[in-house]
């Protein structure tokens, strides 16, 4: 059974500044202003880059009057660690299973 990754949640962390939020959201949820302060991002960039985690379900957001709270989504991050958990079982496995070529 060959295991699939998915290429969206892959692509989605796999930019510095969506990785940097990603690791900062683990610990506590935090607003856009928070996320400026910590990432040194511009505003709109932050919004942008925090669509795409959103799109990817790695994030959820919470309003909270003018505010919007993003919090990471831990079972994104647990599906994809055990999509990989499930590949490198299978490598082992395999480990000594080569086609021959023609």
């Amino acid at each position: 059974m060959l295991m699939s990754v998915d290429t969206d949640l892959m692509r989605a962390l796999a930019d510095p500044l969506r990785l940097r939020i990603v690791t900062l959201l683990a610990r506590e949820t935090l607003c856009t202003t928070h996320l400026v302060e910590e990432t040194g991002a511009r505003q709109t960039n932050l919004s942008n880059h925090l669509k795409v985690l959103r799109e990817a379900g790695v994030v959820e957001t919470e309003p909270c009057g003018r505010y919007t709270y993003y919090r990471l989504r831990p079972e994104a991050i647990e599906a994809l660690a055990g999509r990989f958990t499930a590949l490198a079982g299978t490598a082992r496995t395999h480990a000594g299973a080569r086609r021959a070529c023609p």
